[in-house]
């Protein structure tokens, strides 16, 4: 690594996850950071550390299927891209399934400790409470979900309007000592394995339909936090309170996070479950697991009353309640230039959720492609977008363009999103078997999720290579 000392230092605000993946890049390219973390001076109602890259919500990093799902196909076009987040989830796995989920306090450590040893980058610690002038040079702000008051109100000076809103709530962590493990069971849906996973990586709690019902009604009574927004306040769908979900439907949450499907319980194998909750290891030690898909708005004592309904977990003990904290982002579309620059402030770029994408990697994804874009114009590169091909491309397109026309005309409102192979162009893939007949439905479809994902990892591979080449010759 060649260090530049001609360039002046590149601020970055806020170190979760994309302000740590930024710090990264940058030093990685030789160029100087100062990372500002506000934590521990001030911290927030979702955090509990002054780690960087603390997990709030879940510590799953979703699937890690890089030939068939668009996550899994994020999270290795960032290890081709000298991921930092990448690295440190791949060093502290946990078992889950089919997807990459990671020992939540270990990962943050493992991160922090990877910053603060990197000769370039200094973290300060204290609040910013206003964005710096073009004066003080390049700035990225990666503030996330949880900026402060203060600097919001320094962005919407800066952007001229108001900034959207939702509400993102958290699942509760419970010790696995306190599981009945003689109602319980260890199993994935269909047995999948996924990293450092054995197929059998959740705890399965099976209701039978009164159960189901009993618990449903249970929790759609309880004593629920509730603020004067809450009438207006938008929930992003990924991240429902489970509550709202059945609010919903009585049935929502049998088709979503409590599908029965996949599973046989070993204690009443003849019985097939009326609904299934799952918990998923939350540390590398196996003492702490989390009720997936479980985020809630409920007050705590109604928590503990309500989930000790579960089967399993009568007498469960909380490392951690559940909890709902807003959620901030920009109206990027019309705010933000095709390498995140604030049009009418260009010295300040924006990466991770406040830029309206949604999920831990995501928000390191966007802090990658953020840091390289200023490294590169602090070297004196071109700042160089990823081909739309690529997942990287197809998330930074939603975040800068991700305004749609209705039917009627009009622009909807801009709404975070997680990647998908919706947002990706249109690939030509064989439709066909081997032997020459047509395929249908599933198979279909996995044959262009394949296509889609060689084609993004292709196309990742050969705008890395050009953008070191153009670095090279500069």
């Amino acid at each position: 690594m060649i260090v530049n000392e001609k360039v002046a230092p590149i601020h970055i605000i806020g170190a979760g996850l994309a302000g740590s993946e930024a710090a990264w890049q940058i030093a990685s390219h030789g160029v100087s950071v100062v990372l500002h973390e506000m934590r521990p001076i001030k911290s927030t109602d979702a955090h509990i550390t002054d780690h960087c890259a603390e997990l709030v919500c879940s510590n799953s990093f979703r699937s890690d299927d890089a030939e068939a799902n668009a996550v899994g196909v994020l999270h290795q076009e960032m290890r081709e891209a000298n991921s930092l987040i990448m690295a440190c989830a791949d060093k502290n796995t946990v078992p889950a399934g089919g997807a990459l989920a990671v020992a939540r306090e270990a990962f943050s450590e493992t991160v922090t400790k990877a910053l603060h040893d990197h000769p370039l980058i200094t973290i300060e610690r204290g609040e910013i409470d206003e964005l710096p002038s073009a004066d003080n040079g390049s700035c990225l702000v990666a503030t996330g979900p949880l900026t402060s008051e203060p600097l919001s109100k320094s962005i919407l000076a800066a952007t001229g309007e108001d900034a959207l809103a939702f509400f993102d709530a958290i699942a509760p962590i419970i010790y696995f000592d306190s599981i009945d493990m003689d109602r319980a069971w260890f199993q994935s849906r269909y047995d999948k394995k996924g990293p450092g996973g054995t197929g059998a990586d959740y705890i399965n709690c099976a209701m039978n339909e009164e159960e189901y019902k009993a618990f449903i009604a249970a929790m759609l009574e309880a004593d629920k936090t509730e603020f004067k927004e809450w009438e207006k306040a938008k929930y992003f769908d990924g991240c429902l309170p489970i509550e709202v979900m059945a609010e919903r439907g009585i049935d929502t949450p049998r088709f979503g996070p409590m599908k029965p499907v996949g599973l046989t319980n070993p204690h009443d194998p003849e019985t097939d479950p009326y609904a299934v909750v799952q918990l998923r290891q939350d540390n590398k030690l196996g003492t702490l697991f989390n009720i997936v898909g479980f985020q809630t708005k409920m007050k705590y004592g109604a928590q503990s009353d309500v989930f000790r309904m579960i089967p399993g977990l009568e007498n469960a003990q909380f490392a951690r309640l559940g909890g709902i904290h807003r959620n901030t982002f920009l109206n990027s579309p019309k705010l933000l230039d095709d390498t995140l620059r604030l049009k009418s402030h260009p010295h300040l770029r924006f990466a991770g959720q406040i830029t309206g994408c949604e999920g831990y990697v995501e928000s390191a994804a966007i802090g990658l492609l953020t840091g390289r874009f200023l490294a590169a114009e602090a070297l004196g590169h071109a700042a160089v977008p990823p081909p739309e091909t690529t997942a990287f491309g197809a998330l930074l397109g939603h975040i800068t363009g991700g305004h749609l026309i209705d039917s009627n005309g009009g622009r909807r409102s801009f709404q975070p999103m997680n990647v998908n192979f919706g947002l990706f162009p249109p690939v030509e893939f064989s439709k066909r078997r081997e032997d020459g007949s047509k395929m249908r439905g599933v198979e279909k479809q996995l044959s262009k999720k394949k296509a889609l994902a060689k084609r993004a990892l292709g196309d990742t591979r050969a705008w890395l290579e050009e953008i070191s080449i153009a670095a090279q010759e500069t």
